[in-house]
Order: structure tokens, then sequence, then C-alpha cells
């Protein structure tokens, strides 16, 4: 689609203050593909000037389009509410933030970064100051100050918005305007990962303050490029939903650095296959996720740069603990032996050989391997036995009935597992585990989703039975509260499951209280043994997307994209060239 945050992907699934690298949030219905306005149309043929005709060596040229693809619509780029990868894909081009990620994942102030240096930070660790550049401004030409600071935040904290980001901000007490150019946070307690969280795009007070939180999401801002201010080096001008977006580049950005590109063009795909088959035929110049099953096939073609390597996301099934949302109100997921049994009845490592082609490692808690805080051993690892899964069934109160499938008090074991539509290796894991399952007397129904439609209707809100999903880290920090605590429930929360562990509750507290590593590492062991043992997710595995460039598209070292964070795949493109 976590604070930083995590963000649920179409490609992966997609943030908070992020586990690791990048980030899905909480809370992305506000506008859906469904009921966004209609774009005007795109001015993609003609209105970006041709690049100068210039080999590589010769450096960075002007003009040009770069065209880059999904298979996913947008939900909603108002940066208070994105909640996904292709929300996320535009909005980063269009928005500036107040801090940026460098390649190894430190926060840093930027050329196009709106503050001139880093924070501030008191010896208590509760004061944060931030100090803005006197030269930023919106895309309408207003001065971008700390009011517009100010506001976002407050908006984000406030639950009646229903943002992803109120868990990277509800432990600001308060964040005041100094001055025109500087912004104070005061926390009311130690949070160690709240640098990452300033690593955020701001919304325009200017334009959304008499806009009241609960109306937020049904506002133009975020879904209509006409009503939509920006502040980055290219502007939204144009969305034809469901086939392309257009991003020219504000003649009047602020920054030192301007974007060499002039316009880049966002176009949607049914499915990965057919975004594949467009690169080769050079209908495009960036994917940001080739299958598996395609990359040697790709790379035999010659004309596409393959950059591929393990990044910041991970694959998961989620169990749903509401009971509303099965038959009589009766939850099939309560037992813990239960969620176990599924975890050994799932090939894991299979699927990371076979449809992942080795291009990935198990996970059994939400700390990407070797990282950090991995737990390492201290998790529990689930082999794949399906006698072991039976055993704890059998346990757990379930028989098996006429037809084969197991019973527990009159309720078939039977759900529907949701994912995503178009994704090929969601398609490919949804069919093992359906296997894998029915091999232990449980029915699986997988269903394929339109993604923007998904996340709005189901995700977000927690009306599902179990979901194949996956979250990019938004950033090296490993908290996760807002994905698995119980303060942060649908609508204002990422734990659209509706998972509940006390203790968990107050280990993530633990975590972010101290900013002492060895301390934290300590913590999060303990996290993850505690979650890999009650299970409110299978964890499944790490895994990469392997990012494809065609022969037009043209960086420095320095700038190339970089799979380890995220959004990484656009890494400084605002430094890229093209060449005709």
């Amino acid at each position: 689609m976590a604070k930083k945050r995590k963000w649920w992907s179409s490609l992966l699934v997609v943030s908070l203050v992020g586990v690791l690298f990048t980030g899905c949030s909480t809370n992305n219905t506000s506008s859906s593909a469904t009921n966004a306005p209609a774009a005007t149309a795109a001015p993609t043929e003609s209105a970006a000037p041709d690049a100068t005709e210039a080999p590589p060596a010769d450096g960075p040229v002007d003009g040009g389009t770069l065209v880059t693809s999904t298979f996913s619509d947008i939900v909603n780029i108002n940066p208070l509410l994105v909640n996904d990868t292709s929300s996320g894909d535009v909005a980063q081009f269009v928005f500036a933030k107040l801090y940026n990620l460098d390649r190894e994942g430190n926060v840093k102030a930027e050329d196009w970064s709106l503050a001139a240096d880093l924070p501030e930070i008191s010896a208590d660790g509760l004061t944060y100051t931030v100090k803005l550049k006197d030269t930023i401004k919106w895309s309408d030409g207003q001065p971008i100050t700390a009011d517009d600071v100010v506001y976002t935040i407050e908006t984000a904290k406030n639950k009646d918005t229903g943002s992803p980001l109120i868990s990277q901000y509800d432990k600001v007490k308060t964040v005041e305007k100094v001055d025109d150019h500087t912004v104070k946070f005061t926390m009311s307690q130690i949070y160690a990962p709240f640098l990452y969280a300033l690593v955020q795009e701001i919304v325009p007070a200017h334009i959304l303050k008499d806009v009241k939180p609960t109306e937020m999401q049904k506002n133009a801002f975020g879904t209509d490029p006409a009503k939509t201010v920006t502040s980055g080096p290219w502007k939204w001008t144009a969305w034809k939903q469901g086939e392309s977006h257009t991003m020219d580049a504000d003649p009047n950005y602020w920054g030192t650095v301007k974007p060499h590109i002039a316009q880049i063009v966002y176009k949607i795909y049914a499915d990965q296959n057919t975004e594949v088959q467009a690169i080769m035929k050079g209908d495009t110049d960036h994917i940001s996720a080739i299958p598996v099953t395609q990359v040697e096939a790709v790379k035999k073609d010659g004309k596409i740069d393959i950059i591929q390597k393990p990044g910041a996301q991970y694959e998961y099934v989620n169990f749903n603990f509401d009971g509303k949302n099965f038959p009589d109100g009766y939850g099939l997921f309560q037992g813990q032996k239960t969620r176990q049994a599924i975890a050994h009845a799932l090939n894991r490592q299979g699927m990371v050989d076979n449809i992942l082609k080795g291009v990935g490692a198990l996970m059994n808690a939400p700390f990407l391997p070797d990282t950090w805080a991995d737990p390492g051993d201290a998790a529990v690892n689930y082999d794949y036995n399906a006698e072991t899964a039976k055993k704890l069934l059998a346990e757990d109160g379930w028989v098996a009935g006429n037809d084969g499938i197991l019973t527990k008090e009159g309720h078939r074991f039977s759900f529907e597992l949701q994912y995503n539509a178009g994704n090929s290796r969601r398609e490919q894991v949804a069919a093992v585990i359906q296997q894998n399952l029915k091999d232990v007397g449980i029915e699986v129904k997988p269903k394929a989703i339109d993604f923007a439609a998904w996340i709005d209707q189901n995700v977000t809100p927690g009306k599902y039975q179990a979901l194949l999903l996956a979250w990019s880290l938004s950033t090296p920090d490993p908290d996760a509260e807002s994905i698995f605590s119980s303060k942060y429930f649908p609508p204002a929360g990422q734990n659209s499951g509706w998972y509940k562990n006390e203790k968990l509750d107050q280990l993530w507290i633990d975590g972010y209280s101290t900013v002492d590593q060895a301390k934290r590492k300590e913590i999060y062991k303990e996290v993850g043994k505690e979650i890999s043992t009650d299970l409110p997710y299978v964890f499944l595995y790490q895994y990469g997307q392997a990012i494809g460039t065609g022969p037009r598209v043209h960086w420095a070292e320095e700038d190339a994209p970089e799979p380890s964070l995220g959004y990484g795949q656009f890494f400084h493109a605002i430094k890229w060239w093209v060449t005709d």
C-alpha cells in the first residue's frame, strides 16, 4: 500500500516508523480510483521537451520523458493519507520531505529537503528543533513555512483524520512555530525512532486548514491534480484513471538542484507480466518489480539493466481476529495452536526456492534478517511438517468432517485468503498455501482483488478473514507498534487484523523508550520470541524486487537505484536524465 511508516504495496503488499528501510501505513481510504474526480487528459505526448541527443558519457542533459510503470492505480497521494506503494510512488515525485535518507539509510538534509540542517536535539532527547530553508515554496508560489509543518503534524495526530502517520507523531506533546522557518517539537516521552519520523512530506496549511479532519479523506486534495498543490521537483498535472499519471517539471521549483527530466509518466498496466512486456518493447523505461520468473528472460534481452538484491520488504499471512468477519461471528483463528499449526503446514522454504528462485530469506518475526534487531534463534522457527500441524489442530479441538475438512463446534475450517490481483508472485504463493492447508484439512479460498479498491474497502478497515500481503519498511528503525499494538486498530491504525496481546503492547513501548541500541536489541529479542509464539501473522520471507531500466535512462553511479530503501527504485531521480 508502515514511522517513518510502513506502507502496503501492490508489489509487496505496503508505513509507520518503519522496521527497516522503507514503508504501507494505517488508513488510506480517502479517495480511491472509483470515487476520485475524473482527470483531465494527460499531456503525455508533446508537452515535455525532447531530451538532447547525447551519449551518457557527456553527462546529464535536460528534457525528455521518463516512462515508468505499475499494475495498480493510486488511492490518494495526500501525504497525510498515503498508505500504498502506487500512491507513494507518485507522491515522492511531487512532494518534498523535511529530511531524506542517504543510501545507507541515514537521515540527511539534502538540497531537495525542506529542512536546512539536521535538527537540534536536546540533551534529554525530548526536544527537536528544525530549521527550514527560507527559499522553499509551494507550486502555487506560496512560501512553505513553520505553519505548514505544525498543521501537518497536528492533523496527522488527530484520530479523526485517519492518518497512517498517527503512530509516529502521537508521542509529540507539542509542535510549535518559533518563527516562520523554525519548528520546535516537544516529546511526551523518549521516542527513539523520531528522527526517522521527520523523513516526511508536508502538506499546505493554506489549502487544507479549513478542511475538517473527518472530511480529509473525501477532499479533492490528493485525488484531483488540479486541486493538489505540491512542493517537489515535478507537479502532478494529469490522472487518467486506470491508465496513467503525468508529472511535469515545475519551472518555479525552489531547489538549487533542478530535475533534468522534464516529464514523468506513470503508466498503469493490468499485471506484472504486461509491465515486463512493455519495457522489453521499449514502451516504458523503468519497472520496479520484475517477477523472479522473468528476470533471466529480461537479462537475455540485453537492453534492460537489472539491479537485484533483497530489499526492505517481507511477505506474510495475516489472520483476522475480529469475529464479525466470519459466519456466525465465529473467528477461526482464535486458538494459538491453530495458528501454530498453519505455520507448520506452510512450505515456506519451498516458496523461497521455487517461487522466489532463492532470492529471499525466511523470517520468523517482523525484523529483517541480519539487521541489528533480528532476534535470531530467539524467534520460533516453524519447520514444514504436516504431521505436527495435524497434531496441533487436533489438540485445539478440530476434527475431520465428512468431506475431510476440519470442523469445530459446528464450524468448518474454511476461509477466504485475499491478495491483490495482477501480482504473479502472490498468485503462486496463494496456490501453495491453498494446497498445503488442504493437506491438513483446511479449505482456503484464494481471492484476487484490485489493489486500490482492496486496500480502501478491505485492508484498511480490517474487513477480511485472512490476507496475503507484504510490508515495505520505511526506515531503518525496527519499531512496529503501529502494526501489532492494540492501540492502533482501524480506522486510525495499521493493526487491521484486530490483534491484541498486552505483553507485546508493552514491549513495543519499552523498545522505543530508550535510545540505547544494546538495550533495545534485548527488548526486540523478547518481541521476536513472543510474536513468533503467538503468531498474529505467519511471517513468510524477506524478498527483493528486480529493478529494470531501459537504455534511455542514465544516472551517475552515486545516484543509482537502491533496493534496500523504501522507494529506493527512484533514489535520487532528481539527478537522472534521459536521452532519445
